[in-house]
């Protein structure tokens, strides 16, 4: 199982982010767990500085955009 989160505030950018990461994991019929993210705590123990940032498996693979669905689905993948 793929975990996934989404560190941002909840600001549009990360809502649009959630959105896309579902619909891209759920093209891809992996089974897979996204977490909203909201402690900057937790944002400093990825080093994340700029929101939204995507995180798979534990590994920050981006930040501050909101990638298309298929490089969501290249992200999730890899």
């Amino acid at each position: 199982m793929k975990s996934i989160k989404i560190l941002g505030s909840g600001c549009a950018k990360c809502n649009k982010l959630y959105e896309q990461v579902n619909q891209a994991a759920g093209q891809m019929n992996i089974e897979y767990e996204v977490e909203k993210v909201t402690d900057m705590n937790e944002f400093v123990k990825y080093g994340v500085m700029i929101t939204p940032a995507l995180v798979v498996d534990g590994d920050v693979k981006s930040t501050g955009a909101v990638p298309s669905i298929e490089k969501l689905k290249q992200l999730i993948n890899d």
